[in-house]
């Protein structure tokens, strides 16, 4: 059964007939250029922007299944990590468990695997751009969601926390989760499953990054004249 089905996705001016499907246990990585339309993808897979398609999680159509129950089966990491009132980093990754009636169980976990422990009482307003990204990417785990949907996680992370994440994610995939996010940085795409390129709107190439990421699709889609050099990529450890 796929985790994540999106069948003809589209919205106007900003995404074309976008059809994929995400088997559970993906890490899938969703690269192109700035506004190719990765986040509204993104958006349209959590239910977030009506599809002009259809959207399924683990075969139910997402139009189907009540507000209560989404978020157990699905959580959704924003671009940008944004707070307007001063709740404690322990309070912000327990509105995770909302959907489960706030029973607070996996919090610590969460927070320890995002690094935050020595940051649970602080106030999420006094936090860095990279430590508010990482609060962000903690409620999402502590949802225990079977598909989890990440735009740009990485994007603030230093590269000690970077790492960590994609290891986190690759032990998610393992566990049976379903992660899709999508990066800027190709230098960490051969640490991923699948690779979806998307350019001016739609789909332009999927499969194995190693396939996928030809010098021809990097001149058509980026408009540089590059290869991928493998003693350049981050390794996970």
């Amino acid at each position: 059964m796929n985790a994540l089905e999106l069948d003809h996705a589209t919205v106007p001016g900003r995404l074309t007939d976008v059809s994929l499907a995400l088997p559970a246990g993906t890490l899938a990585g969703l690269v192109g250029p700035n506004g190719s339309g990765k986040s509204t993808l993104l958006q349209i897979a959590a239910g977030l922007l009506p599809p002009g398609g259809d959207v399924q999680w683990a075969a139910r159509p997402v139009a189907d299944i009540p507000m209560a129950d989404r978020g157990r089966l699905a959580a959704w990491v924003p671009q940008e990590a944004r707070f307007e009132f001063g709740f404690t980093v322990r309070s912000v990754v327990a509105q995770g468990r909302f959907a489960h009636g706030d029973d607070g169980h996996g919090v610590d976990d969460a927070l320890a695997q995002f690094d935050l422990m020595a940051l649970a009482e602080r106030p999420v307003t006094r936090l860095s751009g990279g430590e508010r990204q990482r609060v962000l990417l903690a409620r999402a785990l502590a949802t225990d969601a079977p598909l989890q949907l990440w735009d740009e996680p990485l994007a603030a992370l230093d590269v000690r926390h970077a790492l960590a994440t994609l290891q986190l994610a690759r032990s998610l995939t393992r566990g049976g989760k379903t992660l899709l996010f999508s990066l800027h940085d190709l230098r960490v795409a051969h640490c991923l499953d699948l690779l979806i390129v998307l350019h001016e709107g739609r789909r332009r190439a999927i499969g194995p990054p190693a396939t996928v990421l030809t010098p021809a699709l990097l001149l058509e889609v980026f408009g540089v004249r590059a290869s991928i050099a493998p003693d350049l990529m981050l390794q996970l450890p």
